[in-house]
């Protein structure tokens, strides 16, 4: 592990750590939003490439609007309307999704400087990053103490290990958003990756891409990917659920087996041969296509991010739960533990 400067504002000192392990990933991250910069991995020849969009500079994530590799909180995706009631008392959210509140808000956990501190051991190499989000930010109550790690294995896995606790009752969803190309950064569209999604089921959206209510099968629509099918393959019909998100941007219900981790996704790239797998404790996971980046983005070796360049697979609760009371709960209470685990491992196929 390698610890350099990569900038400094007026709330602290910004880091840029370098871990690396035994089978040759390395992985770049940030106190600054708890932010993933770069991911090289292996491919099917031994060569390594960076597989995450990014930047190389402090001044593009701060004025970042896509959450490209941060932690996202208190609560990742949207909350309707901006709002919610919880124990008879209404709080409002800064509406930064039109009228919806949207990864946090306006200042959410990825624009935050966090508490950084590495680690060695049997496992692998890591960062435990921590951050107290004061009661009232953003419009969230309670004090609420996170903590962040990412543990980089001997095994070609990356672990995300959640950890909060809070002095009120507060909605937590926390998840990492990373957007991924395992062709390598910047080297195109993610149309001809093959994706695998462990769920029959997702939350229907409206307009606004806020759930309805309804889960409905994926069964006989695009968005079955119970097999492996190219995200490209049906990607631009004639869907009402893809018109309303321009692509990919739901949430799966991960069909589960019983309690604990869970294969949520797996992908593959045919020209690699890079295969990315998740698993999770999350009930579900958030398939984003990179509908909306649109090439005014510029990474980390100055080529521009057009749409559909990058994936998101968001470990989470589902999207507006504090709103709909028979999703289930995101409300994490004084004397509760909110923990999370999700594993992304790495592998090449022939």
């Amino acid at each position: 592990m390698k610890k350099q400067p990569f900038g400094a504002l007026s709330a602290g000192a910004v880091e840029l750590y370098t871990l690396t392990c035994a089978s040759g990933l390395e992985l770049l991250a940030t106190n600054y939003g708890a932010t993933i910069v770069s991911l090289h991995v292996p491919d099917k020849r031994g060569d390594t490439d960076d597989v995450v969009l990014g930047f190389d500079k402090l001044q593009k994530y701060l004025d970042n609007k896509s959450y490209l590799g941060g932690i996202i909180g208190r609560y990742g995706n949207r909350i309707a309307g901006a709002r919610f009631t919880l124990d008879q008392v209404e709080y409002s959210l800064a509406a930064n999704d039109g009228r919806n509140s949207l990864h946090g808000g306006n200042k959410g956990f990825d624009k935050v400087i966090w508490q950084a501190e590495s680690f060695g051991n049997s496992q692998g190499v890591g960062l435990m990053f921590t951050y107290t989000s004061p009661d009232g930010e953003e419009g969230y109550p309670g004090r609420l103490r996170v903590n962040v790690t990412y543990t980089l294995t001997n095994q070609d896995e990356l672990i995300f290990d959640y950890e909060a606790t809070t002095d009120k009752a507060t909605p937590v969803n926390l998840t990492q958003h990373s957007y991924f190309n395992l062709a390598g950064e910047g080297r195109g569209e993610i149309l001809g990756h093959e994706l695998t999604l462990n769920a029959d089921d997702f939350t229907a959206v409206d307009a606004t891409l806020i759930p309805t209510g309804e889960i409905r099968a994926v069964e006989n629509t695009p968005l079955d990917f119970t097999k492996p099918c190219q995200i490209g393959a049906r990607i631009n019909q004639n869907d009402e659920q893809l018109l309303l998100a321009r692509g990919y941007d739901h949430n799966f219900v991960i069909r589960r087996t019983g309690p604990g981790l869970e294969l949520a996704a797996r992908v593959r790239e045919p020209g690699t041969g890079r295969v990315l797998e998740v698993y999770t404790t999350e009930p579900a996971v958030q398939f984003y296509s990179g509908n909306f980046l649109d090439g005014t983005l510029t990474g980390k070796r100055g080529v521009n991010y057009q749409r559909r360049s990058g994936f998101c697979l968001e470990t989470q609760h589902f999207p507006d739960s504090p709103n709909h009371p028979d999703f289930p709960s995101t409300i994490l209470r004084p004397g509760q533990v909110y923990r999370s685990q999700t594993i992304c491992k790495f592998s090449v196929e022939t």
